[in-house]
């Protein structure tokens, strides 16, 4: 995929699935951020060396692997111990300071998410899920919970403040899609980006203060908000993992009650408010959150 998208002619494309290989194996819990670093450079050499021999088809696959895997071998498990030594102060400092860090975390990630960026990855690389974890396992499911409700905030709020510029149709494809839809206008306008991203900020320290919501479930859930639904789902297979482990008596519903204010009904009317008085002091235009649907 990575390949893919840097362009990279065949040969180089096809051997790059060896190096996602080794980095991802020698990545250890770092292993998508290694593989994400070691492909794009070793796809970039093979994109140098292609088509520039007759050998073109023994020379293009060796350098790509050559280059790929060793750079695994010499750099991928300090990647990898990097991303454990974050993912262990994320889930240190979330369950020290559930309301510093749920601020932090629900804000930079939900911003992630609007940027042409993947939140997804990152809370993969991250793995902001108490599942699976040994260290501080209930300091990165609040963090997973923060970061849903920072990707909900972008979503539903721009979904809902930008209703009387796309009506349903804006709606859907930005409460269920992605609110990387408003990019182009973020653009010409940042102040656009001021409500949800208040609305995180808020929304964040509610999921892991108040209700203290947790991830269990896929660590890539953590990134995904509402767009199809993942992060819910995603915090709801946690609440039946959590039940079959026997760390959990049954699902509450405080639980539901938490899960829908943070993902929903809070950052529709937080977003909305914050950009009344916004739109009356000329901060937000009349078609600034317009999209071309």
């Amino acid at each position: 995929a990575i390949a893919y998208a840097l362009k990279a002619p065949p040969l180089v494309l096809f051997s790059s699935a060896a190096v996602g290989c080794a980095a991802n194996a020698l990545g250890g819990g770092g292993g998508p951020l290694a593989v994400l670093i070691i492909a794009i450079i070793a796809v970039e050499i093979g994109k140098l060396v292609s088509k520039t021999t007759p050998v073109d088809i023994l020379l293009t696959p060796f350098v790509t692997i050559f280059v790929g895997v060793g750079l695994s071998l010499l750099t991928a498990g300090y990647i990898g111990q990097l991303v454990v030594f974050l993912q262990q102060f994320i889930g240190w400092a979330t369950e020290q300071a559930p309301f510093v860090m749920g601020i932090l975390v629900s804000v930079v990630i939900g911003m992630a998410l609007t940027l042409p960026i993947s939140s997804a990855a990152i809370c993969a690389a991250l793995s902001l899920t108490g599942a699976g974890a040994v260290e501080n396992a209930h300091g990165l499911a609040l963090a997973g919970a923060a970061a849903i409700a920072g990707c909900c905030a972008q979503m539903v709020g721009f979904a809902v403040m930008s209703f009387r510029e796309n009506r349903w149709g804006g709606l859907a494809a930005q409460g269920l899609g992605t609110s990387m839809l408003q990019m182009g206008n973020i653009v010409r306008n940042p102040r656009i980006w001021i409500p949800p991203t208040l609305a995180s900020a808020i929304t964040g320290p509610i999921a892991t203060c108040i209700f203290r919501m947790e991830m269990n479930g896929a660590a890539v859930s953590s990134g995904m908000g509402t767009c199809g639904l993942v992060g819910q789902i995603g915090v709801y297979t946690g609440w039946l993992a959590d039940i079959e482990a026997g760390t959990k008596a049954a699902i509450t519903a405080m639980d539901w009650i938490g899960l829908v204010l943070v993902c929903f009904v809070l950052p529709a009317i937080l977003s909305w408010l914050i950009a009344l008085p916004l739109r009356k002091w000329g901060w937000i235009g009349e078609d600034d959150l317009k999209l071309d649907l």
